[in-house]
């Protein structure tokens, strides 16, 4: 079992920008590939961006891409999201999940998921 902890999301206005962290404890979370997703009120679960555990190689959904920086660090098990030049379409709950094979933008391939932080960018 892994247990995943998002914190850091919040209210910013257009331009801004804000940083997720994922707190992971039980099984070894170097061993897992990581990923954000996020989902919008009356719209599906979408993927952000994902990590690679052994390269370290990321991948961004093109609507983040240049804006977004996924990053972990093994030694703290945390997850992060920076996230630069937020639009107000990127509100959204944003949710971290842990993966024990392939990379993936599919949802319902993820092991392990956290609860949610709530990210609201105003106009």
């Amino acid at each position: 079992q892994v247990q995943l902890v998002e914190s850091g999301g919040g209210l910013v206005q257009t331009g801004g920008s804000l940083r997720l962290s994922c707190a992971a404890s039980g099984r070894t979370f170097s061993n897992y590939n990581m990923a954000w997703f996020r989902q919008a009120p009356g719209k599906e679960r979408e993927f952000v961006a994902a990590i690679h555990w052994i390269t370290g190689n990321t991948y961004y959904a093109d609507s983040v891409k240049g804006r977004f920086t996924i990053s972990r660090d093994d030694a703290k098990s945390t997850l992060y999201l920076q996230m630069n030049s937020l639009k107000p379409e990127d509100t959204a709950l944003y949710y971290c999940a842990a993966v024990a094979s392939h990379v993936t933008v599919v949802a319902g391939r993820y092991d392990y998921w956290g609860q949610g932080t709530q990210v609201t960018v105003s106009s």
